[in-house]
């Protein structure tokens, strides 16, 4: 091999190019397989992997005294790398983090062929050389590889229920579940009848007059005790206090008059 290169480099032979990559293309499928891992085609990996073959025959230099296979698995690897940082992630994921889940993923796939069972944390940082911090992050990366549509259908059959129709909706009652928390233990703290009108009055949405039939009192007595009732709830929710209706229609006065 190297003395095909480098009669190529010599003097520009493409006999000598063509007959070294052809002969450099079993080591290109061998790195292409251990990069597949199921999802993607192998014929696009291996064309990935041609592709970085004809870069290394191009780029080696027999002067360097290292052998072309040294030279040439790095570059082929670091193409197939770049295809997947490319093309195979759906968010974006720090480089480090995608070259970690490749060499995660690499380290999984052989030691479970050897030891018959899914590797543990340790075992994947021994084959891969990182620590047992980086094989968590990258397992975790892993898993939010891919994404997919809310239009897509359920089934995975083209006419189903789409995905996007069976998640929960927003629940236009959810901000109550604030409210009875902060005025659940203040409520308490009112009589109990304070607590029945302003339940009628609020929740019922019932008149002063409906409400002064049920308790047998005047609408004047109900419209004191729910004046009182939401001063007792604003003092004891430190909100400070609003201005009379008189008051603000008063100050609404002046300011368009001036």
């Amino acid at each position: 091999m190297e003395e095909l290169v480098a009669r190529y480099r010599r003097t520009g032979d493409p006999g000598a190019r063509d007959l070294a990559i052809r002969r450099a293309m079993p080591l290109a499928r061998r790195l292409a397989s251990r990069y597949h891992r199921g999802k993607e085609p192998l014929d696009d990996l291996v064309q990935v992997a041609y592709l970085g073959l004809v870069k290394a025959v191009d780029r080696f230099d027999p002067e360097y005294g290292a052998g072309f296979g040294s030279f040439a698995i790095p570059t082929i690897s670091g193409e197939l790398r770049r295809y997947f940082r490319d093309t195979s992630w759906s968010l974006h994921v720090p480089r480090g983090v995608q070259e970690a889940v490749l060499d995660v993923a690499r380290a999984s796939t052989e030691l479970s062929r050897r030891l018959g069972r899914p590797p543990t944390i340790s075992q994947l940082a021994e084959a891969s050389g990182l620590d047992c911090e980086q094989i968590s992050e990258a397992l975790h990366a892993r898993a939010v590889q891919e994404t997919t549509s809310l239009d897509q259908p359920r089934n995975g059959e083209d006419g189903g229920v789409m995905i996007a129709e069976t998640i929960g909706r927003e629940d236009a009652n959810l901000d109550l579940a604030d409210h009875l928390v902060t005025l659940g233990p203040l409520l308490r703290a009112l009589p109990a009848r304070e607590r029945e009108i302003l339940f009628m009055r609020f929740a019922q949405d019932l008149t002063q007059s409906e409400i002064a039939e049920r308790v047998g009192c005047s609408q004047m007595q109900v419209s004191r005790l729910l004046r009182r009732s939401i001063t007792r709830l604003r003092e004891a929710s430190d909100e400070p206090p609003r201005p009379p209706a008189r008051r603000a229609r008063r100050r609404a006065a002046r300011m368009e008059a001036g």
